[in-house]
């Protein structure tokens, strides 16, 4: 089996269907689908639901880094959430095509998930803030959107 030689967590709820867990810095956790069909290989990770607001700045990041990636590209499902999808002739499956293609999911979900959430959710980031901000909670998992706070830490203009 290709994956336990890659030493990646995953399991198999029904046949030629494998989820793999790849951890990130900052998405923590990519969950990616491994479907095996007749002919090709499928792959599906989520990424982000759809976003809030700025919707053509989220959009046109997305598809800008379309043309750079390799074996995946972003996709939007019925409702517009965000996936990394993809498909392989199966007789390119082997274990370097297997592992190049989850460290490309991994990559593009990792690099581009904080710009992203800053384009598309940034009032809900400052609102987040200026929340745990009055009740004193952590903002560890929010350090990387601490530009979107005011210069003494507080929440921006749409905290309220």
């Amino acid at each position: 089996m290709i994956l336990a030689g890659l030493g990646v967590e995953f399991e198999s709820p029904q046949p030629a269907a494998f989820l793999v867990k790849l951890g990130g810095q900052h998405k923590l956790a990519t969950m990616a689908w491994l479907i095996v069909g007749a002919h090709s290989l499928h792959v599906e990770a989520f990424f982000c639901r759809r976003p809030d607001e700025n919707h053509a700045e989220f959009y046109r990041f997305l598809l800008q880094r379309g043309g750079r990636m390799y074996g995946v590209h972003f996709a939007l499902d019925a409702v517009g959430d965000v996936y990394l999808t993809g498909r392989l002739p199966l007789a390119a499956i082997t274990a370097p095509e297997i592992d190049r293609l989850l460290g490309c999911v991994l990559s593009y979900a990792d690099e581009n998930f904080d710009q992203a959430l800053m384009l598309g959710f940034a009032s809900s980031i400052r609102r987040e803030w200026a929340w745990r901000t009055r009740r004193g909670e952590s903002l560890a998992n929010l350090r990387a959107f601490a530009r979107l706070a005011g210069p003494d830490g507080a929440a921006g203009p749409d905290a309220g």
